[in-house]
């Protein structure tokens, strides 16, 4: 059971309106990185977990998805609303499909399911959420940056602290499971190969000197990893 309030949680209240940021602003309704591609995969999600407080979670915040969804929506309204004889309305992709929010990105393309990760497995779709709450952050941060007034960017500012917001949760939910740090999940081990790192960026000119120095780091160290500088094939590897 749903219920509608038609107040969001933010208010929403823009001044002059600007067809041409509503357009990109529709990357945000419709695209790859929007809220509706958030709420619809948080949403099914829950579907797939046991624990019952990650499950709570999930369908709580694809809930204030879906609110942040309306508040999009409403920005694009406010925005190509009683514009529709000028300049830049005409130039815009509401001069063929009418005032308001579509289902499409800021380039015309249709929303696809395409967009959603979902897998059936709780630490696979919590990881697979973390990036989707960045990637809607960042579009968030380049629609600040050209965003054509104060009360816009207010708006997008919400929008992208929830967004980080988000992705803390997920990764306090990962840290409950004590999966945050933890690269194995599911139930077939791995093999022995498991703690090798294979150097295989290495570019090697024909006097045999070296062209760039092998970074190292804690991804390709002990103790975690054992470091094969030149891997052959079909051979057991010796590490360095």
């Amino acid at each position: 059971m749903f219920f509608h309030k038609k107040e969001t949680i933010h208010n929403v209240d823009i001044k002059e309106a600007n067809p041409r940021f509503a357009q990109l602003l529709l990357e945000q309704f419709g695209g790859a990185t929007g809220e509706l591609s958030a709420a619809l995969q948080y949403w099914v999600q829950s579907f797939h977990v046991e624990n019952p407080a990650i499950k709570d979670m999930l369908q709580d915040i694809a809930v204030e998805e879906f609110g942040h969804l309306e508040m999009v929506g409403k920005m694009i309204e406010a925005h190509t609303k009683n514009v529709d004889q000028t300049e830049a309305y005409k130039s815009t992709l509401f001069a063929v499909k009418g005032m308001g929010p579509h289902f499409l990105d800021s380039q015309g393309s249709a929303w696809t399911a395409a967009y959603l990760n979902e897998g059936g497995d709780v630490v696979r779709d919590l990881r697979a959420n973390i990036a989707a709450e960045a990637g809607a952050r960042q579009t968030y941060e380049a629609l600040i940056k050209v965003a054509p007034d104060e009360n816009t960017k207010k708006t997008l500012v919400h929008l992208l602290t929830r967004e980080i917001s988000h992705t803390k949760m997920f990764m306090n939910a990962l840290n409950d499971l004590g999966k945050l740090t933890d690269p194995f999940f599911g139930n077939v081990q791995p093999d022995e190969t498991v703690d090798i790192y294979y150097n295989l960026s290495t570019s090697t000119p024909a006097d045999g000197s070296s062209l760039e120095v092998d970074q190292r780091g804690s991804w390709n160290q002990e103790p975690d990893f054992r470091y094969i500088a030149n891997p052959q094939p079909n051979h057991s590897e010796t590490a360095q």
